[in-house]
């Protein structure tokens, strides 16, 4: 009989104990660090992900997350340079300096912003990449037939051969998420994938990725929707300030929403929606009557005999499904930027009837619109913050013909301060910022401005809670100072958490209107589903 001494079990042990580990996780993060000029975005993060399972990524914007998922997916190193720490896939060590070496390992990431190709088909866009080949050539008709299928499993019905600037932002965010269904992974990223989405589209995205699971995909969801969260979440990891919270074994604890927010900003949020000042609502600084709008690119009427009106002091929100025409509709008010015709109806501005040719027009009579596409409509992200805020209101900062530095400086710092845009500097450049901090730009930009009506769509979208609660309050703030906002939002809870009166809207008609104490969930969603 031979005996084994101690020295030669132990390595025998470790090995069984690694190979264990290699089955229970597919990914770990171990002590990811990585610096940026005036700020840590990642602190020693440690970040461990299940084999098959839902792993949501929470925090507020600013606290890493993105930062960590561009670790992963090669992106940073790629623009960014080197970071500190190791990656561990599917048991080996890994160094992506690319999205090409991520998706070798069968990683794909979805990212908030889109990345598609405007000009190009559906298909095309779908299988940019990875072609379907047939000996040397693309193969187009079996490109078209999987594209079909790809859109069928993410429930967008179009025709695969649509030009993507064709579609809305929301389906545009589909075809990004068919793109990356079309490649054979085993762990999909989705950085806010349902950020563009309203309620049903969000609900068959959330089926859908169960459906992955089931399969065996592994998702990590970064997402700030914290209903949506607690329902699909097997783990739920919270990142603040660039550096690992906790991770929550869904299975293993009862988990409130509230407890996610306490991580999250260090901090209990007591309400959601911030409490309002009572003050008196103004005569009636907007209206329409029987407005009527067709698209030239479409060859079709978008907008039917549309009547509505906000007062001076009131939050009116906008509500509707996708494709309701609510974008179109507040494009359409501010002088038609995407060359709609007006064929009908009239526009009163405090009292006046106006026609706006050009956005100029109708921001020389008090108008101010919050494009729902930030990095594409609403900032210049090459640009610096100060920059950014100045953009839409020179003439105030203009002394003859040159601008007042120190004046413009002055108020760029101002609106920092005040709103609590997060950055090193007024010279950081805007396309570094988090999304959250992003959009501060965008709202300061406009009030700036100093507008009568501002027009907000999708003024949260891809926000964390905090930051939220900072925009709500905001709002409270300029209304009680007498300004009049219609706020457009695929969110319900926050239509009906911020507005005074709401309408609501569907296939380009307003289908019912409510005052904010007879309104609930089921009665908007019964108007918006009415033809």
């Amino acid at each position: 009989m031979i005996l084994i001494s101690a020295p030669f079990r132990k390595p025998v042990y470790r090995r069984l104990e690694r190979r264990k580990s290699v089955n229970e996780y597919i990914l770990e993060m171990k002590h990811i660090t990585k610096e940026f000029p005036g700020v840590k975005a990642l602190n020693d993060v440690n970040f461990k992900v299940k084999r098959g399972e839902i792993h949501c990524l929470v925090g507020e914007n600013g606290a890493g997350k993105s930062t960590l998922m561009k670790v992963l997916s090669g992106v940073l190193q790629y623009e960014y340079g080197t970071y500190s720490g190791d990656i561990i896939f599917n048991g080996e060590v890994q160094k992506f300096k690319s999205i090409a070496d991520s998706e070798e390992k069968e990683i794909a990431i979805i990212y908030q912003e889109l990345a598609l190709i405007p000009e190009l088909s559906i298909y095309e866009n779908i299988y940019f990449g990875h072609e379907l080949m047939k000996g040397k050539r693309i193969d187009w008709n079996e490109t078209i037939v999987k594209a079909d299928e790809m859109l069928k499993k993410v429930k967008l019905n179009a025709d695969p051969s649509m030009k993507v600037k064709e579609l809305s932002v929301g389906n545009q965010q589909l075809v990004e998420i068919a793109k990356a269904l079309s490649k054979n992974v085993k762990l999909l990223i989705l950085d806010e994938p349902t950020a563009a989405l309203n309620e049903d589209d969000s609900q068959n995205l959330i089926a859908l990725i169960m459906e992955l699971k089931s399969q065996g995909v592994t998702c990590i969801m970064i997402s700030h929707k914290l209903r949506e969260i607690t329902a699909i979440a097997d783990t739920i990891t919270v990142l603040r300030d660039g550096a690992t919270i906790c991770s929550m074994d869904v299975a293993k604890q009862q988990i409130s929403e509230a407890e996610i927010i306490k991580h999250m900003v260090g901090r209990e949020i007591e309400h959601i929606y911030p409490a309002r000042q009572k003050h008196e609502i103004g005569e009636i600084s907007l209206e329409l009557k029987n407005w009527t709008v067709t698209d030239p690119a479409k060859g079709k009427e978008i907008l039917h005999d549309i009547s509505l009106n906000v007062r001076k002091g009131e939050i009116v929100g906008l509500q509707g499904l996708m494709g309701a025409g609510r974008t179109e509709l507040a494009m359409s008010i501010f002088g038609n930027p995407s060359g709609y015709k007006v064929t009908g109806g009239e526009l009163y501005i405090n009292g006046r009837p106006r026609k706006f040719k050009n956005p100029r027009e109708a921001i020389q009579d008090g108008l101010a619109y919050v494009s729902e596409d930030r990095k594409g409509n609403g900032l210049i992200l090459i640009q610096d913050i100060k920059f950014n805020i100045s953009i839409a209101n020179l003439k105030e900062l203009t002394e003859g013909l040159a601008i007042n530095e120190n004046k413009e400086i002055q108020t760029a710092n101002s609106f920092r301060e005040s709103i609590n845009i997060k950055a090193p500097s007024i010279e950081q450049k805007t396309g570094k910022l988090s999304g959250g901090n992003q959009q501060k730009v965008q709202l300061a930009k406009w009030i700036f401005v100093n507008p009568n009506v501002l027009i907000l769509d999708e003024p949260t979208r891809g926000i964390d809670v905090g930051a939220k609660f900072e925009i709500y309050s905001l709002m409270n703030k300029l209304v009680e100072q007498g300004m009049s906002i219609i706020m457009i939002s695929s969110e319900l809870p926050e239509v009906l958490g911020m507005s005074d009166r709401l309408y609501v809207m569907s296939e380009g008609r307003i289908t019912g209107e409510l005052i904010a104490e007879d309104a609930d969930e089921e009665k908007v969603m019964e108007m918006a589903i009415r033809s």
